[in-house]
């Protein structure tokens, strides 16, 4: 077993890759119907490929939808050993900016408030990032204050090519086989919409995109996607006494008719789910609402649904002549419900962590990760931290010192799971 001291005299390429990328622009489109959703995500593909190649990984491709894939084949005596995925994906979110990123470097951090130059109303502070004070004396990423940085999540593909690097400088770590799987559109739900799980072939799986290190975030929300259609009557608004039914205000009826206090996104932490109403469009004829439910128990799912239902029949009797339908679309699941089965997954990393000096602990994601899908696909996987941090937005940062302990603990982990495995 490789221990911590081994890696004091190691280069660490995180820092300068993660620099290389971010200053990629990979926005996801939510309103495409094209998928890859951008199709300058291929630019990053197409970046990765070829690094990948140069690096001696196997059977590299990134294939028409925009997925890179790698492998790194077993140098164990052993056989049968499982084989473990790591994924990060590209694209960075449409919530704010990735165009022209000026990633800045503040070298020997001491606590003080991180004025982005591009903007100087843009003002990193530990107040409201308190993460930052646990960083004294580490070297800190941000954008330049009119980008977010897109550390969600080129940092988990820095961490990923340094720990490929590492592998092939270092032929005496004894592994068993590796996959690398980088995809695009996670931001926008469609991650692995497209995704050859054949071509992937990985028994195990883990996604680089978590935050604070020493996380492991093993449970996930469980998510639909819920559309309100409501088919007002049109009349000439001139005319329209005891005739007209403004679609519109149908739709304002139903959210306002939603708890305001509670299930919403705004009143609820750790295990609370909610009702968010996404959008409202349309016309005084027909008007569309569009709702995502998340809760962490599947169940529950049904209940916030059958409450909106509740709301719009209630709304409807009051109004003769309006109609209405419901479409409900699953998004994804609670991933804890596949990890249950397959405890070694999580245990193997946090093993890795105590291995290389850090404190791990287990964590909930109040949203999801590709990691949420791919574990009703037939990979279970968790997602483990990067230093990603304030992520979707212009405030977010990235600590390179958390790149390179992520770096270590895959290391130590790909060694956890050869050992442990009798042939």
């Amino acid at each position: 077993m490789v221990s911590y001291l081994c890696f004091m005299n190691y280069n660490f390429t995180s820092q300068e890759r993660f620099i290389r990328y971010a200053k990629i622009d990979t926005t996801a489109d939510p309103e495409s119907d094209t998928f890859p959703s951008s199709s300058k995500q291929k630019n990053l593909g197409k970046l990765l490929a070829e690094e990948l190649n140069e690096l001696g990984v196997q059977n590299v491709e990134m294939d028409k939808y925009g997925y890179v894939f790698g492998t790194i084949p077993s140098n164990s005596e052993k056989e049968n050993i499982p084989t473990i995925c790591f994924c990060s994906h590209m694209d960075t979110a449409p919530d704010c900016s990735g165009t022209n990123v000026k990633p800045i470097i503040h070298h020997n951090y001491q606590g003080e408030p991180i004025v982005l130059p591009d903007d100087n109303t843009q003002i990193i502070e530990t107040k409201k990032h308190p993460y930052l004070l646990k960083k004294i004396g580490d070297d800190i990423i941000t954008a330049s204050g009119e980008t977010l940085l897109g550390a969600d999540d080129k940092a988990g593909i820095a961490i990923i090519m340094d720990f490929v690097q590492h592998l092939k400088e270092n032929e005496s770590i004894i592994h068993g086989p590796v996959k690398i799987l980088f995809t695009p559109d996670e931001e926008i739900g469609k991650g692995v919409d497209y995704l050859d799980m054949d071509k992937l072939n990985a028994d195990f799986g883990y996604t680089l995109d978590g935050g604070p290190v020493g996380s492991i975030e093993d449970e996930s929300f469980s998510a639909d996607g819920l559309k309100v259609i409501i088919n007002g009557i049109s009349a000439h608004p001139g005319y329209a006494k005891n005739k007209m039914i403004n679609a519109i205000k149908i739709a304002s009826q139903l959210i306002t008719s939603l708890p305001q206090d509670c299930m919403t996104p705004e009143t609820t932490e750790k295990r609370e789910g909610f009702i968010h109403p996404m959008s409202i469009s349309g016309g005084l004829e027909q008007a569309e609402v569009d709702f995502i439910i998340r809760d962490h128990k599947t169940s529950k799912l049904a209940e916030y649904e059958s409450l909106i239902e509740e709301k719009i029949k209630t709304i409807s009797e009051s109004n003769p002549g309006v109609t209405y339908q419901i479409e409900v679309t699953e998004q994804y699941r609670n991933m804890k419900e596949i990890l249950n089965d397959f405890p070694q997954v999580t245990e193997y990393a946090e093993e890795a962590m105590k291995n290389v000096g850090i404190e791990p602990y287990c964590d909930l994601i109040r949203g999801g990760t590709d990691g949420s899908r791919l574990s009703f696909m037939g990979m279970p996987c968790p997602n483990l931290f990067t230093g990603e941090m304030a992520i979707h937005s212009k405030h977010e940062y990235v600590v390179v010192q958390d790149m390179q302990k992520s770096v270590k603990t895959l290391i130590e982990l790909i060694q956890i799971w050869e050992k442990r495995h009798e042939s």
